[in-house]
């Protein structure tokens, strides 16, 4: 994107440093925890962690967004069809097409999106 004049963020604890995914947030009661791990012009990644029964609900967004599951599994609906997935899986929800979240369990995923 030209002309934006964000500052990257980059999660400090990984720069340069490998760290396990899943210990990098932890599990709140009743939230939704999201957490950068990297914030450019070109696309950012942001690691999320949901307790058991939180969604988010049905919405769309104008960039491919690759959602990778870290821990638990989860039911994501996707141009209005739901899809289940759970830890070691990925799935990409396309530009424009509605899609939801919903926590069946405690699970972590990590969404990569591209903008460009």
């Amino acid at each position: 994107m030209s002309g934006d004049n964000r500052k990257p963020n980059v999660l400090q604890t990984c720069l340069g440093r490998a760290q396990d995914i899943a210990q990098l947030t932890e599990y709140v009661d009743n939230s939704i925890v999201s957490k950068t791990v990297l914030d450019k012009p070109a696309g950012t990644i942001t690691l999320f962690a949901f307790d058991k029964g939180q969604r988010l609900s049905e919405h769309t967004a104008p960039y491919d967004a690759v959602v990778q599951i870290v821990d638990g599994s989860a039911c994501l609906t996707i141009g209005g069809k739901d899809v289940n997935v759970s830890a070691g899986q990925i799935i990409i929800m396309p530009a424009n097409v509605p899609h939801a979240v919903a926590a069946t369990e405690r699970f972590k995923m990590l969404l990569t999106m591209i903008r460009s």
